[in-house]
C-alpha cells in the first residue's frame, strides 16, 4: 500500500489532519463514514478539474454513503465571487442540506476559496472538506483555513477563518497538471524556505530537476514540508494577529500585481513571485538583508522558471492599491520582509520611496 503522510494541524476543537499520498481513496472513505455527517453534500469543482475527477469523487462520496449534488463552476479568479457563491447557497438549500451536510471543495484555490466561503456561511457553518488538486492549493489555500470571495476593489476582501474538517492532497492529480501550474505552485513553495526554513530553501536550489519534474520523492517532500511549515505557523496563530503575517511575505505587492492586470496576466503563484522579489529588495534598501541574499532568492526564482518583473502595471497603481489590501490597518502597510534566509519580520515603518522604488524595479521597461 503506498505511504500516506500525515500532518496535524492543531487547533484544538477545530484540529484536522491534512493526508498527503498518491491514491487516497480508501482514507477518504473510511474519513467520510467515520465523520458523523447527514447524507446529503455538495461537491464543488470548476470546469477544468471537473472533466478529470468529478465523476471518480461523486462515486467515492456514494460508495462512503453519502448523497451528493455536483456543483461545477466555470475556471478562473472571476468565480470567486458574491453571485457564484448565491448560486452554490441555491444548490444547497435544493439539495435539502442541513447543518451537519458537508461541502467538499475538489479543484485549485479559487473552488476551495469560494465552496470554503459558502460552508462558512451557509446555515452559520456547515462542515467542509478539501480535495485540493493544483500544487499551489495542495501548498497554500487548502491549508490554515482562510476562505474569501473577491469584491471588484480587492482579492479575498469578503471571506472568513473557517477550517476545513480535514485536507486530502492526492498526488496522483499533479499528473494532469500543465508546466505553468507547477510553477506557480513552486512560488509558494519557494516562500516557506524563505520565511521559516534554511535548510529546505537549500534544498529548492540543490534539487531544482527533481522539484521542476515533480519526481515521486521531491514532489511528496516538497507538498509535506511546506504543509508542515504552515501548520505550524497556523497552530500558533489561527486568525493572523502575529506570527502567521508571514505568511503574506510577497503577498502585498503580489497582489497589487494581480489587481493591476485584471488576474488574468498573471497567476497567484507568479505575482507572488515577483512580489517576493520585490519584498527581497524593499529588505536590502532598509539594511536588513545584504544583497547576496536577496541574489539567492531571485536566482531561485528565475531557476523555478517563474517572473520576476511584471507587464501591464504602473506604480502609481500598484502604490495606490496596497492601501486596499487587507494586511493594511490604520493606513499603514504590514510588510513582510527579509532578515536572512529562513527568517523573516514584520514592518510598517517602510518609507513611501523605498517602495515606489522596488516596485519600479519589478516592472519590464
Amino acid at each position: 500500500m503506498p505511504e500516506v503522510r500525515e500532518v496535524r494541524v492543531e487547533l484544538g476543537t477545530d484540529s484536522y489532519t491534512i493526508y498527503i499520498g498518491h491514491g487516497l481513496e480508501d482514507q477518504l472513505v473510511r474519513f467520510v463514514q467515520g465523520a458523523g455527517f447527514s447524507t446529503r453534500a455538495l461537491l464543488v469543482t470548476d470546469s477544468n478539474v471537473g472533466t478529470y475527477y468529478a465523476r471518480q469523487v461523486m462515486q467515492l462520496l456514494q460508495a462512503a454513503g453519502l448523497e451528493p449534488v455536483l456543483a461545477e463552476v466555470p475556471a478562473g479568479e472571476s468565480t470567486k465571487c458574491l453571485e457564484q457563491a448565491e448560486r452554490l447557497y441555491t444548490a444547497c438549500i435544493e439539495a435539502g442540506m442541513d447543518r451537519r451536510s458537508p461541502v467538499f471543495a475538489l479543484g485549485g484555490g479559487v473552488v476551495g476559496d469560494l465552496a470554503g466561503f459558502v460552508a462558512a456561511t451557509y446555515m452559520r457553518g456547515v462542515p467542509f472538506v478539501q480535495l485540493p488538486t493544483s500544487l499551489l492549493a495542495q501548498v497554500d489555500s487548502s491549508v490554515g483555513g482562510k476562505v474569501a470571495v473577491n469584491h471588484v476593489l480587492g482579492k479575498n476582501l469578503i471571506g472568513a477563518f473557517y477550517q476545513p474538517q480535514a485536507v486530502f492532497i492526492d498526488l496522483k492529480c499533479l499528473h494532469s497538471l500543465p508546466s505553468r501550474e507547477i510553477y506557480t505552485g513552486l512560488g509558494e513553495i519557494i516562500k516557506y524556505g524563505v520565511i521559516y526554513d534554511a535548510a529546505f530553501f537549500r534544498y529548492l536550489e540543490e534539487h531544482q530537476k527533481e522539484v521542476l519534474s515533480l519526481a515521486p520523492a521531491a514532489a511528496a517532500h516538497i507538498i509535506a514540508r511546506s504543509c508542515e511549515i504552515k501548520a505550524a505557523v497556523v497552530s500558533q496563530d489561527e486568525k493572523e494577529s502575529g506570527l502567521r503575517r508571514i505568511l503574506n511575505f510577497g503577498h502585498t505587492i503580489g497582489h497589487t500585481i494581480e489587481k493591476e492586470t485584471g488576474y488574468v496576466r498573471y497567476n497567484h503563484g507568479e505575482a507572488v513571485a515577483i512580489g517576493m522579489a520585490g519584498a527581497a529588495d524593499i529588505s536590502v534598501q532598509l539594511g536588513l538583508i545584504p544583497q547576496s541574499a536577496a541574489d539567492r532568492v531571485e536566482t531561485l526564482i528565475h531557476d523555478l522558471h517563474l517572473p520576476l518583473q511584471a507587464a501591464g502595471c504602473s506604480v502609481d497603481g500598484m502604490y495606490q492599491d496596497i492601501f486596499h489590501d487587507k494586511k493594511t490597518v490604520g493606513g499603514r502597510v504590514n510588510w513582510v520582509l527579509m532578515q536572512d534566509i529562513g527568517k523573516v519580520c514584520v514592518r510598517n515603518d517602510v518609507p513611501e520611496q523605498v517602495v515606489r522604488a522596488a516596485m519600479q524595479r519589478r516592472l519590464e521597461q
